[in-house]
């Protein structure tokens, strides 16, 4: 597949989803409209806390289908604070009283994940260590939250179960063999995919390493556990990834990062994220 066809397929897609969510939100039609007539209208849409913004190219396409004018001060990934004005809007006031809460509810929701995200970021950053989303999603909300934590600057992981192959503690459940098991995965599995194994304990990563996984992923180890699975990794298995993953904190992701690994991965994330504060007000 091309980059344009790739492109139009990401036009698509967020199309679809800008069109559902306001057809969401505004109904069978917005009562207002039946009452005031439609005059010219413009808006600013205000940070009342500090943040990160992301929602930017959805909100284009929702100016693109429903033909209003927006200029915005900031764009994906750039800091605010308090008290800045990140967009001007202008159309009729049917119009933007229609889109105003598709609007604010896209950036709010966008924002508030890039906004943690940055947290994260910031803190692992001087380890040389990626932070990685989840499958962690609101469903159908997938696409949209894995945008928003990328625009914080994580690295997104798979996307579903078709990107790649990661093994965990449920399927080692019914896998008697897991070197067999990965010799025959190699074989029908795209050539590009990897295949990543969750393991709990020093004993089922090194399992992992001897069956030559791509990746092995530390889930709900201690940085000190972690450590030893890293020293036994560097000594006997450098080529192979590794990830840790498991109720990881703002406050304890530092002592994982420190650790060795390759990348953590979290979903906190999204789920955890609180929204933050942003407005509109009409001029």
């Amino acid at each position: 597949m091309g980059k344009n066809s790739t492109r139009e397929n990401v036009r698509v897609m967020i199309e679809s989803f800008v069109r559902e969510a306001l057809a969401e939100d505004v109904g069978r039609g917005d009562l207002y409209a039946l009452v005031e007539p439609s005059v010219s209208a413009s808006a600013k849409i205000i940070a009342k806390s500090d943040g990160v913004v992301a929602g930017v190219k959805y909100i284009n396409t929702l100016a693109s289908l429903e033909n209003f004018a927006i200029t915005w001060f900031k764009n994906d990934s750039e800091h605010f604070v308090k008290g800045d004005t990140l967009a001007t809007i202008e159309a009729d006031s049917h119009t933007l009283l229609r889109c105003e809460r598709t609007i604010l509810d896209m950036l709010l929701h966008a924002s508030s994940i890039a906004t943690l995200t940055r947290k994260y970021v910031d803190i692992i950053s001087p380890f040389g260590v990626k932070l990685l989303d989840t499958r962690k999603t609101r469903p159908l909300l997938r696409v949209f939250e894995k945008y928003a934590t990328r625009t914080g600057g994580a690295v997104n992981h798979r996307m579903g179960l078709d990107d790649s192959l990661m093994i965990k503690d449920t399927h080692l459940k019914t896998i008697k063999n897991l070197k067999s098991y990965i010799v025959d995965a190699r074989k029908v599995i795209p050539f590009t995919a990897k295949i990543e194994v969750e393991a709990e304990s020093f004993e089922i990563a090194k399992e992992a390493f001897e069956a030559d996984a791509d990746i092995v992923m530390c889930d709900n180890m201690t940085p000190e556990q972690i450590r030893e699975v890293v020293a036994y990794r560097d000594a006997n298995h450098p080529h192979i990834l590794l990830e840790a993953s498991g109720n990881i904190s703002l406050e304890t992701i530092a002592s994982y990062a420190e650790s060795g690994v390759d990348a953590i991965s979290s979903g906190s994330l999204i789920h955890q994220a609180n929204w933050i504060d942003l407005s509109m007000k009409m001029d």
